[in-house]
């Protein structure tokens, strides 16, 4: 069904590309990312005001709310690759989808942590099977069964496609999660910031809030340009030795 033979043709020259590009922008993306997300945690933080009711645990969710969306973004760009890498055989998709893996599963995780220490006051307790937590974990063993499998096979080529066979199907767990506080009767609060309308928070906490998550978004993709062009510049440097005659 999948072809085993190395890619050809115009994706042949496109890690090669990858890292031409991504050069001079890793390290400005990366220093950008840190002073917006350190901006951004001080003035959440220190400066922006207590809930009303929630008091001052209200300011995990200026750690919670970014990982929350780094850990459904990330999983999107999973599916892409895995899309790429099956009907495409993109050579850089797999090496993305093996080196964002890791990234996602850690914003999935902290997402959950930072969720029961909000939820522990308001709740009365650390864990409750709510539709929006529970799909949430669903996500969080999507992408340890991710990390797993494109690592599992003696043959790479097929944990990659068993991988992306798991990302695309992970999908529908995406809607599931956004849209669960308003199909199903939960515990968890409704989504204060929407598309399509003004968000339902005052802008002292809005203001932080994207302040943060814009430099956790920033962040993220700089250790995702930074992994990926690691483990391209492995592989080059192990085909390199490869092509070198024994001595």
């Amino acid at each position: 069904m999948f072809p085993s033979t190395p890619p050809s043709g115009r994706w042949a020259n496109s890690p090669a590309r990858f890292l031409h590009v991504t050069r001079p922008l890793t390290l400005p993306c990366l220093i950008a990312g840190l002073t917006i997300l350190t901006a951004g945690l001080i003035w959440g933080l220190c400066f922006a005001p207590a809930d009303w009711q929630q008091g001052e645990t209200v300011r995990i969710m200026y750690l919670h709310v970014p990982m929350a969306w780094l850990a459904s973004a990330d999983y999107v760009l999973l599916a892409l690759c895995g899309m790429l890498s099956l009907v495409w055989r993109h050579p850089l998709a797999s090496v993305v989808a093996l080196e964002a893996g890791p990234l996602g599963a850690t914003a999935a995780a902290l997402c959950l942590m930072t969720g029961s220490l909000w939820g522990k006051p308001g709740w009365g307790t650390w864990w409750v099977w709510d539709a929006r937590l529970t799909s949430m974990l669903v996500l969080f063993f999507l992408y340890v069964g991710h990390v797993l499998t494109i690592r599992a096979f003696d043959d790479p080529m097929r944990g990659q496609r068993a991988a992306a066979l798991l990302a695309l199907a992970g999908v529908v767990d995406l809607p599931i999660i956004k849209f669960s506080v308003q199909w199903w009767n939960t515990l968890h609060q409704p989504d204060s910031i929407t598309l399509t309308g003004a968000p339902a928070m005052a802008m002292s906490m809005f203001h932080p809030l994207l302040v943060c998550t814009v430099g956790f978004t920033l962040t993220g993709l700089a250790l995702l340009l930074i992994r990926t062009r690691a483990a391209l510049l492995e592989r080059r440097a192990q085909s390199l030795a490869l092509r070198e005659p024994l001595p």
